[in-house]
Protein backbone atom coordinates (compact mmCIF):
# COMPACT_ATOMS: atom_id res chain seq x y z
CA UNK A 1 0.00 0.00 0.00
CA UNK A 2 1.30 3.29 -0.86
CA UNK A 3 1.14 6.14 1.64
CA UNK A 4 -0.01 9.77 0.68
CA UNK A 5 2.39 12.76 0.65
CA UNK A 6 -0.01 15.20 1.26
CA UNK A 7 1.42 17.49 3.96
CA UNK A 8 -2.19 18.48 5.29
CA UNK A 9 -2.84 16.38 7.65
CA UNK A 10 0.61 16.05 9.52
CA UNK A 11 -0.85 17.52 12.45
CA UNK A 12 -3.51 14.79 12.99
CA UNK A 13 -1.29 12.12 11.95
CA UNK A 14 1.57 12.67 14.54
CA UNK A 15 -1.60 13.29 17.13
CA UNK A 16 -2.15 9.71 16.53
CA UNK A 17 1.20 7.87 17.07
CA UNK A 18 2.51 10.31 19.35
CA UNK A 19 3.72 8.56 22.70
CA UNK A 20 2.51 11.98 24.69
CA UNK A 21 -0.90 12.59 26.26
CA UNK A 22 -2.15 14.69 23.88
CA UNK A 23 -4.63 17.65 25.45
CA UNK A 24 -8.38 16.06 26.16
CA UNK A 25 -7.26 12.50 26.60
CA UNK A 26 -6.88 12.33 30.20
CA UNK A 27 -10.89 11.69 30.49
CA UNK A 28 -10.75 8.52 27.96
CA UNK A 29 -7.22 6.94 29.24
CA UNK A 30 -9.51 7.10 32.48
CA UNK A 31 -12.25 5.53 31.01
CA UNK A 32 -10.15 2.68 29.66
CA UNK A 33 -7.77 2.41 32.88
CA UNK A 34 -7.99 -1.34 34.61
CA UNK A 35 -8.69 -1.10 38.49
CA UNK A 36 -7.08 -4.33 38.80
CA UNK A 37 -3.87 -6.68 38.42
CA UNK A 38 -6.26 -8.94 37.03
CA UNK A 39 -7.32 -6.52 34.37
CA UNK A 40 -3.93 -4.91 33.55
CA UNK A 41 -3.02 -7.16 30.66
CA UNK A 42 0.72 -7.47 30.01
CA UNK A 43 4.14 -6.61 31.96
CA UNK A 44 3.91 -10.23 33.12
CA UNK A 45 7.33 -10.12 35.00
CA UNK A 46 5.72 -6.87 36.76
CA UNK A 47 2.46 -8.19 37.67
CA UNK A 48 4.29 -11.44 39.07
CA UNK A 49 6.71 -9.59 41.64
CA UNK A 50 4.04 -6.62 42.68
CA UNK A 51 1.52 -9.41 43.67
CA UNK A 52 4.32 -10.88 46.03
CA UNK A 53 5.67 -7.34 47.20
CA UNK A 54 1.74 -6.62 47.92
CA UNK A 55 0.67 -9.50 49.74
CA UNK A 56 3.98 -9.83 51.80
CA UNK A 57 3.14 -5.91 52.72
CA UNK A 58 -0.37 -6.94 53.73
CA UNK A 59 0.04 -9.82 55.82
CA UNK A 60 3.06 -7.37 57.98
CA UNK A 61 0.37 -4.21 58.30
CA UNK A 62 3.32 -2.47 56.57
CA UNK A 63 2.97 0.10 53.83
CA UNK A 64 4.77 -0.89 50.88
CA UNK A 65 8.53 -0.24 49.93
CA UNK A 66 8.31 2.89 47.78
CA UNK A 67 8.08 2.03 44.26
CA UNK A 68 9.88 3.61 40.98
CA UNK A 69 8.51 2.99 37.50
CA UNK A 70 10.17 3.58 34.36
CA UNK A 71 9.48 2.96 30.88
CA UNK A 72 9.23 4.91 27.64
CA UNK A 73 5.76 6.42 27.43
CA UNK A 74 2.28 5.27 27.20
CA UNK A 75 3.22 1.73 28.57
CA UNK A 76 1.17 2.33 31.60
CA UNK A 77 3.05 3.61 34.22
CA UNK A 78 0.04 5.78 35.78
CA UNK A 79 -2.34 3.32 35.42
CA UNK A 80 0.13 0.44 37.05
CA UNK A 81 0.44 2.77 40.13
CA UNK A 82 -3.73 3.12 40.65
CA UNK A 83 -4.14 -0.18 40.70
CA UNK A 84 -1.50 -0.72 42.99
CA UNK A 85 -3.97 1.68 44.96
CA UNK A 86 -6.75 -0.14 44.40
CA UNK A 87 -5.62 -3.61 45.72
CA UNK A 88 -3.86 -2.10 48.55
CA UNK A 89 -7.70 -0.57 49.29
CA UNK A 90 -5.70 2.93 49.56
CA UNK A 91 -6.11 6.36 48.60
CA UNK A 92 -4.08 8.17 46.12
CA UNK A 93 -3.09 11.34 45.60
CA UNK A 94 -1.24 12.08 42.12
CA UNK A 95 1.29 14.67 41.21
CA UNK A 96 3.89 15.48 38.78
CA UNK A 97 7.45 16.67 39.47
CA UNK A 98 6.84 20.32 37.61
CA UNK A 99 4.05 21.01 39.81
CA UNK A 100 6.24 20.49 42.74
CA UNK A 101 7.88 23.85 42.40
CA UNK A 102 8.96 24.61 46.04
CA UNK A 103 9.16 22.43 49.21
CA UNK A 104 6.56 24.39 50.39
CA UNK A 105 4.19 23.03 47.84
CA UNK A 106 5.37 19.27 48.47
CA UNK A 107 4.75 19.49 52.79
CA UNK A 108 1.65 20.77 52.19
CA UNK A 109 1.03 17.30 49.56
CA UNK A 110 2.55 15.65 52.42
CA UNK A 111 0.84 16.76 55.72
CA UNK A 112 -2.82 15.78 54.15
CA UNK A 113 -1.50 11.78 53.36
CA UNK A 114 -3.25 9.11 55.49
CA UNK A 115 -1.55 5.99 56.86
CA UNK A 116 -1.02 3.54 53.58
CA UNK A 117 -1.93 6.40 51.04
CA UNK A 118 -0.13 6.47 47.32
CA UNK A 119 1.77 9.40 46.10
CA UNK A 120 2.35 9.19 42.89
CA UNK A 121 4.69 11.47 40.83
CA UNK A 122 4.60 11.13 37.54
CA UNK A 123 8.05 12.56 35.75
CA UNK A 124 9.53 12.71 38.77
CA UNK A 125 12.82 12.95 37.25
CA UNK A 126 11.88 16.70 37.16
CA UNK A 127 11.69 17.29 40.56
CA UNK A 128 13.77 20.64 41.63
CA UNK A 129 16.67 19.13 43.55
CA UNK A 130 15.55 21.28 47.09
CA UNK A 131 12.10 19.79 46.74
CA UNK A 132 14.20 16.69 46.67
CA UNK A 133 15.86 16.96 49.59
CA UNK A 134 12.41 17.32 51.09
CA UNK A 135 11.22 14.22 50.31
CA UNK A 136 14.13 12.26 51.45
CA UNK A 137 13.64 12.06 54.99
CA UNK A 138 10.14 11.57 54.31
CA UNK A 139 10.82 8.92 52.44
CA UNK A 140 13.42 7.19 55.19
CA UNK A 141 11.67 7.79 58.16
CA UNK A 142 8.35 9.53 57.66
CA UNK A 143 9.12 12.77 59.24
CA UNK A 144 9.03 16.63 57.32
CA UNK A 145 11.84 18.72 58.10
CA UNK A 146 11.34 22.08 57.78
CA UNK A 147 12.96 25.07 58.18
CA UNK A 148 11.33 28.14 60.04
CA UNK A 149 12.70 31.96 59.74
CA UNK A 150 15.76 32.91 58.02
CA UNK A 151 19.39 33.64 59.26
CA UNK A 152 20.50 33.19 62.98
CA UNK A 153 17.27 33.18 64.39
CA UNK A 154 16.11 30.03 61.86
CA UNK A 155 15.16 27.08 63.41
CA UNK A 156 13.95 23.59 62.30
CA UNK A 157 11.36 21.92 62.87
CA UNK A 158 10.56 18.01 62.89
CA UNK A 159 7.22 17.04 62.08
CA UNK A 160 5.33 12.83 62.02
CA UNK A 161 3.87 11.97 58.86
CA UNK A 162 1.96 9.11 57.76
CA UNK A 163 3.63 5.92 56.57
CA UNK A 164 2.83 6.16 52.77
CA UNK A 165 4.13 5.07 49.56
CA UNK A 166 5.85 7.12 47.31
CA UNK A 167 5.33 5.67 43.53
CA UNK A 168 7.32 7.65 40.98
CA UNK A 169 7.30 7.38 36.81
CA UNK A 170 9.94 8.34 35.09
CA UNK A 171 10.80 7.86 31.41
CA UNK A 172 14.31 9.21 31.90
CA UNK A 173 15.77 6.95 34.67
CA UNK A 174 19.43 8.41 33.74
CA UNK A 175 18.84 11.81 35.08
CA UNK A 176 17.30 10.85 38.81
CA UNK A 177 19.85 10.95 40.98
CA UNK A 178 21.60 8.58 42.87
CA UNK A 179 20.42 9.44 46.41
CA UNK A 180 16.82 9.08 45.14
CA UNK A 181 16.95 5.60 43.71
CA UNK A 182 18.82 4.47 46.44
CA UNK A 183 15.58 5.14 48.32
CA UNK A 184 13.11 3.10 46.13
CA UNK A 185 13.33 -0.41 47.76
CA UNK A 186 11.04 -1.47 44.42
CA UNK A 187 12.15 -0.87 40.49
CA UNK A 188 10.05 -1.86 38.32
CA UNK A 189 10.87 -1.48 34.38
CA UNK A 190 7.49 -1.53 31.95
CA UNK A 191 8.70 -3.02 28.76
CA UNK A 192 7.24 -2.52 25.13
CA UNK A 193 4.35 -4.91 24.68
CA UNK A 194 3.83 -7.75 22.36
CA UNK A 195 1.37 -7.28 19.60
CA UNK A 196 -0.61 -10.34 21.16
CA UNK A 197 -1.13 -8.06 24.48
CA UNK A 198 -1.80 -5.03 22.14
CA UNK A 199 -4.49 -7.25 20.67
CA UNK A 200 -6.07 -8.03 24.08
CA UNK A 201 -6.09 -4.41 24.90
CA UNK A 202 -7.94 -3.51 21.82
CA UNK A 203 -10.37 -5.74 22.51
CA UNK A 204 -11.22 -4.42 26.27
CA UNK A 205 -10.91 -1.23 25.27
CA UNK A 206 -13.19 -2.35 22.31
CA UNK A 207 -15.97 -3.73 24.68
CA UNK A 208 -15.62 -0.46 27.27
CA UNK A 209 -16.35 2.16 24.43
CA UNK A 210 -19.12 -0.21 22.72
CA UNK A 211 -16.96 -0.68 19.47
CA UNK A 212 -17.94 -3.77 17.26
CA UNK A 213 -14.39 -4.58 16.32
CA UNK A 214 -14.13 -7.87 14.07
CA UNK A 215 -11.54 -10.59 15.48
CA UNK A 216 -9.70 -10.75 12.02
CA UNK A 217 -9.08 -6.64 12.44
CA UNK A 218 -7.65 -7.06 15.88
CA UNK A 219 -3.84 -7.79 14.79
CA UNK A 220 -3.97 -5.64 12.01
CA UNK A 221 -4.59 -2.51 14.45
CA UNK A 222 -2.35 -3.83 16.90
CA UNK A 223 0.63 -3.75 14.46
CA UNK A 224 0.16 -0.90 13.96
CA UNK A 225 0.27 0.30 17.31
CA UNK A 226 3.81 0.80 17.92
CA UNK A 227 3.66 -1.52 21.13
CA UNK A 228 1.87 0.84 22.77
CA UNK A 229 -0.93 0.59 24.58
CA UNK A 230 -1.83 4.83 25.07
CA UNK A 231 -1.59 4.83 21.18
CA UNK A 232 -3.33 1.51 20.13
CA UNK A 233 -6.63 3.09 21.96
CA UNK A 234 -5.98 6.21 20.47
CA UNK A 235 -5.84 4.42 16.49
CA UNK A 236 -8.98 2.58 17.86
CA UNK A 237 -10.91 5.71 18.41
CA UNK A 238 -10.20 7.09 15.27
CA UNK A 239 -10.55 3.68 13.21
CA UNK A 240 -14.07 3.78 15.11
CA UNK A 241 -15.11 7.11 13.42
CA UNK A 242 -14.13 5.92 10.15
CA UNK A 243 -15.94 2.62 10.81
CA UNK A 244 -19.12 4.72 12.01
CA UNK A 245 -19.17 7.32 8.35
CA UNK A 246 -19.08 5.06 5.98
CA UNK A 247 -19.50 1.59 7.33
CA UNK A 248 -22.14 1.61 9.76
CA UNK A 249 -20.17 1.59 12.49
CA UNK A 250 -18.01 -2.22 12.70
CA UNK A 251 -14.47 -2.57 12.25
CA UNK A 252 -13.82 -5.23 10.09
CA UNK A 253 -10.05 -5.87 8.43
CA UNK A 254 -10.51 -4.03 5.41
CA UNK A 255 -12.34 -1.14 6.84
CA UNK A 256 -9.19 -1.45 9.55
CA UNK A 257 -6.37 -1.25 6.39
CA UNK A 258 -8.45 1.23 4.89
CA UNK A 259 -8.62 3.80 7.46
CA UNK A 260 -4.79 3.46 8.47
CA UNK A 261 -3.89 3.82 5.11
CA UNK A 262 -5.87 7.37 5.13
CA UNK A 263 -4.39 8.35 8.31
CA UNK A 264 -0.80 7.49 6.89
CA UNK A 265 0.39 4.85 9.03
CA UNK A 266 2.02 1.71 7.38
CA UNK A 267 2.21 -2.04 8.66
CA UNK A 268 4.63 -1.62 11.34
CA UNK A 269 3.45 1.47 12.58
CA UNK A 270 5.81 4.28 11.24
CA UNK A 271 4.33 7.45 10.39
CA UNK A 272 5.56 9.98 8.13
CA UNK A 273 7.69 11.34 10.39
CA UNK A 274 9.70 8.27 11.10
CA UNK A 275 10.15 7.16 7.70
CA UNK A 276 11.10 11.35 6.73
CA UNK A 277 14.14 10.46 9.78
CA UNK A 278 15.05 7.43 8.27
CA UNK A 279 14.95 9.18 4.42
CA UNK A 280 17.27 11.70 5.89
CA UNK A 281 19.82 9.27 7.44
CA UNK A 282 19.78 7.43 4.32
CA UNK A 283 19.61 9.83 1.23
CA UNK A 284 21.17 12.75 3.22
CA UNK A 285 23.89 10.83 4.95
CA UNK A 286 24.27 7.79 3.35
CA UNK A 287 22.91 5.75 5.95
CA UNK A 288 25.24 7.36 8.55
CA UNK A 289 26.48 7.53 11.09
CA UNK A 290 25.70 11.03 11.86
CA UNK A 291 25.27 12.59 14.70
CA UNK A 292 22.23 13.37 16.91
CA UNK A 293 21.96 16.92 16.51
CA UNK A 294 22.54 17.26 12.40
CA UNK A 295 20.06 14.87 12.16
CA UNK A 296 17.22 16.39 14.08
CA UNK A 297 18.38 19.58 12.55
CA UNK A 298 17.90 18.18 8.87
CA UNK A 299 14.78 16.91 9.61
CA UNK A 300 13.66 20.41 11.33
CA UNK A 301 12.55 18.38 14.60
CA UNK A 302 13.89 19.14 18.45
CA UNK A 303 16.72 16.56 19.74
CA UNK A 304 15.36 15.69 22.63
CA UNK A 305 11.95 14.94 20.09
CA UNK A 306 13.73 12.64 18.03
CA UNK A 307 15.80 10.91 21.14
CA UNK A 308 12.44 10.67 23.47
CA UNK A 309 9.73 10.19 20.95
CA UNK A 310 10.80 8.73 17.64
CA UNK A 311 14.01 6.70 18.36
CA UNK A 312 12.83 4.12 21.06
CA UNK A 313 10.32 2.92 18.76
CA UNK A 314 12.72 2.41 15.84
CA UNK A 315 15.69 1.35 18.15
CA UNK A 316 12.79 -1.41 19.39
CA UNK A 317 11.83 -2.95 15.77
CA UNK A 318 15.68 -2.69 14.67
CA UNK A 319 15.67 0.32 12.48
CA UNK A 320 18.11 2.48 14.12
CA UNK A 321 21.45 1.83 15.59
CA UNK A 322 22.85 3.96 17.56
CA UNK A 323 27.00 4.04 17.75
CA UNK A 324 29.61 5.83 19.17
CA UNK A 325 30.12 8.71 15.47
CA UNK A 326 26.03 8.58 15.95
CA UNK A 327 22.63 7.24 14.35
CA UNK A 328 22.84 4.39 11.32
CA UNK A 329 20.07 3.07 9.47
CA UNK A 330 19.79 -0.40 9.36
CA UNK A 331 19.43 -2.81 6.28
CA UNK A 332 15.92 -3.95 7.87
CA UNK A 333 15.11 -0.58 7.45
CA UNK A 334 16.01 0.01 4.30
CA UNK A 335 14.35 -2.84 2.87
CA UNK A 336 11.23 -1.69 4.86
CA UNK A 337 11.85 1.65 2.73
CA UNK A 338 12.27 -0.34 -0.55
CA UNK A 339 15.80 2.04 -0.83
CA UNK A 340 19.24 1.77 -1.87
CA UNK A 341 21.88 3.82 -0.77
CA UNK A 342 23.29 5.86 -2.90
CA UNK A 343 26.82 5.20 -1.94
CA UNK A 344 28.06 1.67 -3.28
CA UNK A 345 30.45 1.38 -0.87
CA UNK A 346 27.97 2.03 2.12
CA UNK A 347 25.57 -0.09 0.78
CA UNK A 348 28.60 -3.05 0.58
CA UNK A 349 28.85 -2.09 4.11
CA UNK A 350 25.32 -2.71 5.88
CA UNK A 351 24.85 -5.93 3.40
CA UNK A 352 27.75 -7.20 4.89
CA UNK A 353 26.33 -6.25 8.65
CA UNK A 354 22.75 -8.22 7.92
Amino acid sequence: MLYSKNMDNDENIEKIVAVDQAEGEEELEGSLRPRQLGEYIGQNHVKKNLRVFMAAAGKRGEPLDHILIYGPPGLGKTTLAHVIAHETEHNIRATSGPAIERPGDLAAILTNLQDGDILFIDEIHRLNRLVEEVLYPAMEDYVLDLVIGKGPSARTLRLDLPKFTLVGATTRMSLISSPMRDRFGLVLPLEFYDDADIAQIIKRSSGILEVDVDAKALPILASRSRKTPRIANRILKRVRDFAQVHHQGKINASIAESALGDLDIDPLGLDRTDRRLLLTLAEKFGGGPVGLGTLAAATAEETETVEEVYEPFLLQIGFLERTPRGRKITPRALEHLKIKLRNDSQKTLFEGSK
